[in-house]
């Protein structure tokens, strides 16, 4: 019976959150936009389209470039977070599939795996282009899911924002969560989190005890 984790990216294993919330900054001002960084952050998460539908109330696609635009020059600077690497490591040695399940485009995805430098140890990715719709819509868990071939009740996801809360519990799927995304822990455990940590290095340490750790066990055994 195989099992595994669906793991986010931005926010959750490199530290992105911000850099998005900077760049939409500037690509919405560009577009004549003037929207408080607070109320963007809010909204990191989601897939470029649903985000400005949700801060303008339509589609913009010139915006959505716009970002594409600002965003691009942070690409060969991203960083991950300490122990990422290392969670995905342990997280297949623990004999668990390892599935990244991201709203990044392709050419974004690239650079996360280049910052992760954990390519051996990836089985799939899924990504915004294999599917319709983005988070919180459960498209992107539920494709990641079949690309492993995985079923939910043997899987866990791994995010930042109640977006992937959300796109994970509408997909059958607990969430663990970290708070490194910048969401406040009350507002992930009322999204549905069924644990939280302050980083994935914490994730890691705790590894044993962790929904990740107690689910590779309950395989093993």
């Amino acid at each position: 019976m195989r099992a595994g984790i669906l793991f986010d990216v931005d926010g959750t294993l490199v530290d992105t959150n911000y850099l998005h919330t900077v760049a939409w900054w500037h690509a919405f001002r560009a577009l004549g936009h003037t929207i408080p960084m607070r109320k963007l952050h809010e909204t990191i998460g989601q897939g470029s389209e649903r985000l400005v539908e949700t801060i303008l109330g339509r589609s913009d696609e010139d915006v959505a470039n716009a970002h594409t635009d600002f965003y691009g020059p942070f690409l060969h600077r991203l960083t991950p977070f300490a122990g990422a690497t290392d969670l995905l490591r342990t997280t297949k040695r623990a004999g668990l599939a390892v599935v990244l399940a991201t709203s990044a485009s392709a050419k974004e995805v690239g650079h996360l795996r280049a910052a992760l430098h954990a390519d051996d140890v990836i089985d799939e990715v899924t990504n915004k282009d294999d599917v319709e719709e983005s988070k919180p819509d459960p498209d992107i868990v539920q494709t990641a899911l079949d690309k492993a071939g995985l079923d939910p009740a043997n899987a866990l996801f791994v995010g930042d924002t109640v977006w992937d809360v959300e796109a994970a519990r509408r997909a059958d799927l607990d969430c663990v969560a970290v708070l490194t995304g910048g969401i406040a822990e009350h507002d992930l455990r009322d999204a549905g989190a069924v644990a939280v940590y302050r980083d994935v290095q914490h994730l890691l340490d705790d590894f044993a005890d962790s929904p990740l750790g107690k689910l590779a066990g309950s395989i093993a055994g």
